[in-house]
């Protein structure tokens, strides 16, 4: 049997986070390294190692892991950062961007971002804007392999931090869907899970180069995850 591959990630305590943990639960051709700047609980089973550390020691976390890639699924809400546009910058952009900095310094060759439907660096939307930019200066850090996935409205659990608004799209989301064709279909809802599962796999590619990945590119990846590789 080949040797487990060391996957790093940063955002556990998220949405997606939380889900690339439950997938690796009974993997054995991964071995994830969950870095964090709190405790979080553990899925049953898992045979995984948490790192509880300030930020600015993550890097040492890495160069003592050696990951062969890191799934960044780094990020806050608008409400958590008190609707505050610098407290948001400070975790969208400088957090994220010093963590793939350090994962570059480390030695690890692949990156997979979450971002978001919509990111563009010239859009006159803060969010949008904020996670452009973060996807252009990747881009230039030259990692050997690059993926940024794109999903539309996240669907999943995120214990109560759902903005009222956010809980009404969720809800009518089957109805909304049906409407967003075109260039509008990018901005469909799409599952957590799917989206864990599609940052999962990537990191696993070995192919060089930069891939985006909208919400159909996110189902394929998805889909073509592999669960042979599980304890009996």
């Amino acid at each position: 049997m080949s040797e487990a591959m060391r996957i790093a990630l940063v955002g556990a305590t998220g949405l997606v986070g939380g889900a690339v943990m439950e997938l690796c639960v009974g993997r054995t051709d991964v071995r994830l390294a969950a870095v964090a700047r709190r405790e979080s609980p553990l899925p049953g089973g898992a045979r995984m190692e948490m790192f509880v550390a300030e930020p600015d020691k993550w890097g040492e976390v890495f160069e003592a892991v050696r990951p062969a890639a890191l799934i960044c699924a780094l990020g806050t809400t608008w409400k958590k950062a008190g609707r505050d546009e610098d407290a948001f910058r400070a975790v969208d952009h400088d957090l994220l961007l010093k963590t793939a900095a350090a994962a570059k310094a480390a030695g690890v060759e692949r990156l997979v971002l979450v971002s978001s439907a919509g990111a563009d660096a010239r859009s006159k939307t803060f969010y949008l804007r904020t996670k452009g930019e973060v996807e252009a200066a990747l881009g230039a850090m030259r990692f050997k392999r690059l993926d940024i996935l794109r999903p539309g409205l996240l669907r999943g659990p995120r214990a109560g931090d759902r903005r009222l608004l956010e809980r009404l799209g969720i809800l009518i989301s089957p109805l909304t869907d049906l409407f967003m064709q075109g260039r509008f279909a990018g901005y469909r809802s799409i599952a957590a899970e799917t989206v864990a599962k599609a940052a999962l796999e990537l990191a696993m590619r070995r192919a060089a180069g930069r891939f985006v990945h909208d919400n159909n590119g996110i189902l394929r990846a998805a889909g073509s995850l592999s669960y042979l590789h599980r304890d009996a």
